[in-house]
């Protein structure tokens, strides 16, 4: 899952947490026209639950900052496919391009 990290910062809470500006693809963020911060992850997490794993919609919560992203709730299963899919995204540039592409043409805003 890495560089996402899953915590229990209480039990039964859990947070998945990426550090923004720290992914192999900042550089293909920024080409896109995009800030790699906390919120333009926030919204590859909603295009790729919107897309690829619709039955992650309303399992946790976000709550990015500019320089981190976070998603928590007590669903552990469901952050850690959120994780290994944001991961697979964090670590692949034309992953990202494709990404973003899709979600422009859909009409899909990110707010970073």
């Amino acid at each position: 899952m890495h560089p996402l990290r899953l915590i229990e910062p209480t039990s039964g809470e859990y947070s998945l947490l990426l550090d923004a500006g720290t992914t192999q693809v900042d550089d293909v963020i920024e080409d896109l026209g995009h800030e790699p911060n906390g919120y333009f992850w926030e919204g590859v997490a909603q295009v790729l639950v919107r897309t690829e794993a619709p039955a992650l919609e309303g399992r946790f919560s976000y709550d990015p900052e500019g320089d981190m992203f976070c998603a928590y709730g007590k669903d552990r299963g469901a952050l850690e496919e959120l994780g290994t899919r944001m991961a697979a995204t964090a670590t692949d540039a034309d992953r990202v391009r494709r990404l973003v592409a899709a979600a422009k043409a859909d009409g899909f805003e990110f707010d970073d």
